[in-house]
């Protein structure tokens, strides 16, 4: 009897309405913070509030650090957007925000930056600075071409290319006649290339192409003949002959004033440059080679014949290297065509 009244006992309590607590509140965890406080007014550091808005060159120097300075590769890609757009749109008269003279020696290291986009919006934004500008900081700017001409990425040295291509376009006597412009970019060229000279008994070098030649592949599965064009440009641009200046010199008319342009105040911004008056001693590599037969020489004696082999290889191949190779022959030629080499000086004795 006891056990079946405890078994009705223990059946009703499932259907019994628990009774709640009131009055009593929830104890409040360890980390609570009170937030029932009312503020008449929110103060964040440096804030700055202006009714007028900022102006386009501080606009433009902000987008110029993100794109230098910026750690995320969608902005430093962005931010050369903003100043594509900010140069292209400005009427033609008007000077630039920033002088070229602050804007190339932040942007010049993107030439090796890792990605794509960023690479390919500096070019646009390169091509729309004032050519003038841009001579006077070719040896800056040739650092860093060099610099991606040898780069372990294949995109990267096709893109340096590029950027070489450009100023030849803009400015070539610069690009081959500032400091180290002759002879390191050659040497860029031939590692790039794998035609590399080698310190033994032969001048072909015995390295692998696999990793700068023509068997990359992706993007650069082109780079070979590119390379042999760019390389025709850069050895038209330093050995053929000037086109302004004709063999005759002056006019019948203004004689006996011969070569006048010889005797005109100078267009160079250092025209003295190549004296190196006042700098530190250089090299045989950073030399500046201004003379068009100074040029020829150096090529004579360091180049030609790693060049020539070259070409004779890239000619048996059939398709875009043959037709390139073809070009940079005709251009070797040509260039060196009026050579003497009297006065060759054997430098590797």
């Amino acid at each position: 009897m006891g056990s079946s009244a405890r078994k009705k006992k223990e059946k009703k309590k499932d259907f019994q309405k628990q009774k709640l607590k009131v009055g009593k509140t929830k104890a409040k965890a360890d980390n609570f913070t009170d937030t029932s406080f009312k503020s008449k007014a929110i103060v964040i550091n440096q804030q700055s509030l202006s009714t007028t808005a900022p102006s386009s060159s501080s606009q433009f120097s902000h987008y110029l650090s993100l794109a230098s300075s910026s750690k995320t590769d969608s902005q430093r890609r962005d931010a050369l957007s903003y100043l594509t757009t900010q140069l292209s749109s400005q009427p033609v008269n008007d000077p630039m925000p920033l002088p070229t003279a602050i804007l190339l020696p932040k942007l010049l290291p993107l030439i090796l930056d890792g990605t794509s986009s960023v690479r390919s919006q500096l070019l646009k934004f390169l091509r729309l600075l004032p050519a003038a500008d841009v001579g006077d900081r070719a040896e800056q700017a040739l650092l860093y071409t060099r610099a991606g001409m040898t780069h372990l990425a294949a995109e990267i040295r096709v893109d340096a290319l590029a950027v070489l291509e450009w100023m030849l376009e803009v400015s070539k006597d610069d690009v081959v006649t500032c400091p180290g412009g002759w002879v390191k970019t050659l040497k860029s060229f031939m590692t790039m290339m794998g035609w590399a000279t080698s310190g033994g008994s032969t001048n072909w070098t015995s390295a692998s192409k696999s990793s700068f030649g023509k068997f990359a592949f992706g993007k650069a599965g082109k780079a070979f003949p590119r390379q042999l064009l760019v390389l025709a440009q850069f050895l038209k641009a330093g050995l053929a002959e000037p086109e302004d200046l004709s063999p005759a010199g002056a006019g019948v008319g203004s004689f006996p004033l011969c070569n006048r342009e010889m005797h005109m105040i100078p267009k160079r911004a250092n025209a003295y440059a190549h004296l190196n008056l006042f700098g530190s001693s250089r090299d045989e590599e950073g030399e500046m080679y201004i003379d068009r037969e100074d040029r020829q020489r150096v090529f004579q004696s360091k180049f030609r014949a790693t060049v020539e082999e070259g070409i004779s290889t890239a000619q048996k191949e059939a398709g875009e290297a043959g037709r390139a190779a073809a070009v940079l022959s005709k251009v070797l030629r040509e260039g060196m065509t009026d050579y003497s080499g009297i006065d060759d000086i054997d430098d590797t004795q």
